[in-house]
């Protein structure tokens, strides 16, 4: 029987509807993390790993940014190989919090004139 690896043991997914108002708020304040959630709202679930996002922070800050979001049930990893890909849980975030998604999504988008 194969072992699973000590990197996959520590994957800890928390279900959004776990997840306060604060905390979600929290996780979603940072430009960093806005900036994860965005380029995965734009992409295959599972198609980007965590090495290909361009961030302005260290590795291990992007670890744990990505485990930010993680904890607070915005992002899926699952590991293949010495990869990590990601999903973004949207359908179960909006589920929890709906439209909150939406706004951060939306945030650099240019405004409609009227």
């Amino acid at each position: 029987m194969a072992t699973k690896s000590r990197r996959v043991l520590g994957l800890r997914h928390t279900d959004p509807g776990e997840v306060s108002l604060q905390e979600a708020l929290e996780a979603l304040a940072d430009p960093v993390r806005r900036s994860i959630v965005r380029t995965l709202a734009g992409e295959a679930d599972f198609a980007r790993t965590c090495g290909t996002f361009d961030l302005p922070v260290s590795k291990a800050t992007a670890s744990h940014h990505f485990a930010v979001l993680r904890a607070t049930g915005l992002l899926e990893q699952v590991d293949q190989g010495p990869r990590r890909l990601n999903r973004l849980r949207r359908a179960e975030f909006d589920a929890r919090f709906p439209c909150l998604l939406a706004l951060v999504l939306a945030e650099g988008e240019p405004a409609a004139t009227h």
